[in-house]
């Protein structure tokens, strides 16, 4: 098992579920840890709870739209701990809705968080991984991004385009010992249902639309994440698709 001590892991939507459940796992084995999100209050929440494990935490208010604000979680990473190692794009929203709908401001939050966010994390981290021939890149995409479901045109495009890009950036950097993951959850545990707005999609989930699925739990994607960046050097796990066992 990788030694993480010195070690540093930057993690985008932290404050809660993957992201939080990610940042666990590592900082109980030595990692630095930076935690990446809008909501100061919960990032401070959960660094408190952390602070009882071996690695050392920091926060970092950010709002992954903003390419300068990417730029500065990165620069703030290497101040503070000298390198980043990895890099978890998991910043992510899911306001499914029916296109008739017309919830056109929250399709273009899904293209700002969603893809925009992953392209100004690389482009923040990719030359300090590129000047040091070392790192890893990890993106949250879903099982959406591999079948469309009702009420998911936009946030399954959004998830799409995620492992479009971090297989385009695998195919470019290929000759390096730059390293990428894409990490596709199916059903799981998290805020994410929280965000829909649309009634008639509340009404299809309330008809039971996941009726008979286990929900993952956040934890069970950190450890995915965790045997991603664990393999050997000469190793690269592009993809890991996790879902529970009766998600069809």
């Amino acid at each position: 098992m990788a030694n993480w001590k010195g070690k540093s892991v930057v993690i985008t939507g932290a404050s809660s579920g993957i992201g939080e459940a990610t940042a666990e796992r590592f900082v109980k084995e030595g990692a630095n840890v930076v935690l990446a999100a809008r909501r100061e209050d919960k990032l401070a929440e959960i660094q408190d709870r952390l602070r009882q494990y071996s690695g050392d935490i920091k926060i970092k208010t950010t709002d992954v739209t903003s390419q300068q604000e990417m730029e500065d979680l990165i620069q703030f990473a290497i101040d503070e701990f000298n390198q980043v190692d990895v890099l978890f794009n998991n910043a992510g929203l899911m306001p499914l809705s029916f296109m008739k709908n017309k919830k056109v401001d929250e399709w273009d939050q899904m293209v700002d968080v969603n893809i925009k966010g992953v392209l100004y994390g690389i482009a923040a981290v990719l030359p300090h991984m590129l000047e040091r021939n070392e790192g890893h890149i990890l993106t949250t995409s879903s099982i959406a991004g591999h079948e469309v479901m009702p009420s998911g045109a936009v946030y399954c495009g959004t998830k799409f385009a995620a492992r479009v890009i971090m297989e385009g950036l695998s195919k470019e950097i290929a000759k390096s010992n730059v390293r990428t993951t894409t990490i596709s959850p199916g059903v799981v545990e998290t805020e994410l249902l929280d965000t829909i707005s649309d009634e008639d999609v509340k009404s299809m989930l309330k008809d039971g639309f996941f009726e008979g699925i286990t929900s993952l739990d956040s934890a069970d994607i950190g450890e995915a994440v965790y045997y991603a960046v664990n393999q050997p050097q000469n190793v690269d796990v592009s993809e890991i698709i996790v879902k529970p066992t009766n998600q069809g």
